[in-house]
This record gives C-alpha cells, structure tokens and sequence, in this order.
C-alpha cells in the first residue's frame, strides 16, 4: 500500500509534467530512467528517493520542495470560497487552461484575464 506521501510527490510529479507539456518518455531520458518508473512514481507505487527527486525537479525546473507542497494542509473537495476548488490542480480541465494560458504572449494574455474577470462578474 502507497505511503500518502509518496502518492502526494507522484501526484506532483505528473502535475507539473503535464503542466509544462512533457511526456513521461521525455522526463525519464532526462533523469535516465525508463519511463515505466516514472507511472510508478506518478501513482505512488515506488518511492522516489532524494536523489532522484532532485533529478526530477531539474528536468521540470523546479525545486525538490515543490513536490511537498500542499502536504501537510487538509485537503478539501469543497471549495474554499465557493467559487474554486479546493485543489485546482487535481482539475484536469484548469490544468489544461493553466498551461493554455501560458502559451499565448504575455501581451495577449494580459488582454485574456481581463476579459475573463469582466466574464466572471468578479471585477
């Protein structure tokens, strides 16, 4: 049985994978590894020592601590203000749009958030 930690990295790992649009063929090349590791580490079945953590957060650009980040709070499935999930990221749909989001030119984007707050009725 998966440690709730390991399960919360893995989660982390293929959050932050599939937000910057990496396969897990690319990130287990550039750790060195093969890619069925990788699923392993996703979803928890194998833990991912310090060092590979370390490895992993490189090929993603982040730091080892992103991986723990979240853990120790309670996690909610109602949405903190009513508005947003609590925990956006489990959200398939909000990852896409994340990563969406980011894709177009800062200029442009500008322009998007705007359109979406005046949308939402939140301005």
């Amino acid at each position: 049985m998966a440690h709730k930690v390991d399960e919360h990295v893995g989660k982390r790992i293929r959050q932050r994978r599939w937000l910057i649009g990496m396969t897990q063929q690319k990130l287990a090349e550039m750790v060195g590894i093969k890619f069925q590791q990788i699923q392993k580490y996703e979803t928890g079945a194998n833990r991912v020592s310090a060092s590979r953590l370390w490895d992993i957060g490189e090929a993603m650009g982040v730091s080892v601590g992103f991986f723990f980040e979240g853990l120790d709070g309670a996690k909610s499935t109602q949405p903190a203000n009513g508005l947003v999930p609590g925990d956006v990221l489990e959200d398939k749909e909000a990852m896409e749009l994340v990563r969406s989001y980011y894709a177009i030119p800062q200029n442009q984007r500008r322009r998007l958030f705007e359109l979406a707050r005046v949308l939402s009725d939140v301005a």
